[in-house]
């Protein structure tokens, strides 16, 4: 396991590294050799992206991605080992945080869209979901429709919550009662405690969440995609090198097809096999060399 916190040692290393430093290797990656440090956003309960392990650190698939393009980074700037500092975010602070340059990599369940890009960037896609509902199996909500005169939990700054209250509009359904959270930890406690009916965000988020309920046979995902959502890891907008670095340590997964075991890892035990979109998104960005 990656050490979190380095000694002398790894500052020596990064000390005798100025030269490299030196070189235009853009601001993200230069900002890193020079603290020896990358920080990494993560999200705490995005099962099965990035959320707190058992032993109190973060974990999930899209952590193990990032952890990838660590090592790519490593090499890039010429140090054996940088110091790994994780930082929690939360759908109203991760592109901030991004923005203001808090974070280098933002590893969590991200939707890449052109929206967002006016302040951040973008890596490869990494998993394709959509919006549907997480609600009670004896709740009589099936669709999106049935809706009208319930309540659900949304989290703010997301897709979903748009995706959710843009349907609402379009399909004219009366009296939905919306209850804003921060993330999706609190959105579920509010559906378990029955302070509102449902509970939208991605369906694989919603599978994740039902994977850590006290009673999951009680509840479902339920209606159709009403959104359509390519997850990305993050990146700082106007740095191609930054973004290059990443995407070739995304590559580097896809062509060897080192993906497919990790994906296994975090979504075989949930029965979620690899989608026909993903395979042909790794496919199309197994770029070579």
């Amino acid at each position: 396991m990656r050490k979190l916190i380095l000694g002398v040692a790894a500052a020596a290393i990064v000390g005798v590294s100025s030269p490299i430093q030196a070189q235009d290797l853009g601001p993200t990656l230069n900002r890193i050799a020079e603290r020896g440090m990358v920080n990494l956003g993560h999200r705490e309960a995005s099962v099965p992206f990035a959320y707190i392990g058992d032993d109190g650190e973060p974990v999930g698939y899209s952590i193990d991605l990032c952890l990838h393009i660590v090592d790519r980074i490593e090499e890039a700037i010429g140090v054996e080992e940088l110091e790994i500092r994780y930082i929690p975010v939360n759908p109203q602070t991760r592109i901030p945080l991004m923005a203001n340059g808090t974070i280098d990599l933002e590893c969590g369940s991200t939707t890449n869209n052109f929206t967002r890009q006016q302040q951040v960037d973008y890596a490869f896609t990494t998993f394709i979901t959509g919006t549907k509902i997480l609600t009670r199996k004896d709740s009589g909500i099936e669709t999106v429709e049935d809706l009208a005169g319930q309540s659900i939990a949304l989290a703010q700054g997301t897709t979903n919550e748009r995706a959710i209250l843009q349907a609402i509009e379009e399909r004219e359904i009366e009296d939905v009662n919306v209850l804003n959270v921060r993330d999706h930890s609190e959105g579920f406690l509010a559906l378990e405690t029955d302070r509102v009916d449902a509970y939208s965000t991605d369906d694989i988020l919603l599978y994740g969440l039902i994977s850590t309920a006290r009673e999951p046979d009680q509840y479902a995902v339920v209606g159709e995609y009403i959104s359509y959502d390519p997850y990305a890891i993050m990146v700082p907008q106007n740095d191609s090198q930054f973004r290059r670095v990443a995407n070739m340590a995304l590559a580097d997964l896809f062509r060897s097809g080192e993906i497919e075991t990790i994906y296994e890892k975090w979504f075989g035990p949930m029965g979620v096999p690899m989608s026909d979109e993903l395979k042909a998104a790794i496919k199309l960005q197994a770029l070579p060399e």
